[in-house]
């Protein structure tokens, strides 16, 4: 049987604990969210809002962070 998906407050929750994992990753870095942007392409709004759980990022977003 299919895993049920994630209703809205868990879908917020896990886009909580994602932010959170990439704004540690960011740090440990030595990177501002403005220099993490420059790198992967994006606005630093967008760096922003992904860490804070307000917005979802594109499977392409991730893997240009993940490459900065």
């Amino acid at each position: 049987m299919p895993a049920t998906p994630p209703d809205g407050a868990e879908l917020h929750s896990l886009r909580l604990a994602f932010g959170e994992r990439l704004r540690a990753a960011r740090r440990e870095a030595g990177l501002t969210q403005e220099q993490l942007a420059e790198r992967a392409g994006i606005d630093r709004a967008a760096v922003s809002e992904i860490e804070r759980g307000q917005r979802d990022a594109r499977l392409s977003t991730l893997l240009r962070m993940e490459s900065a």
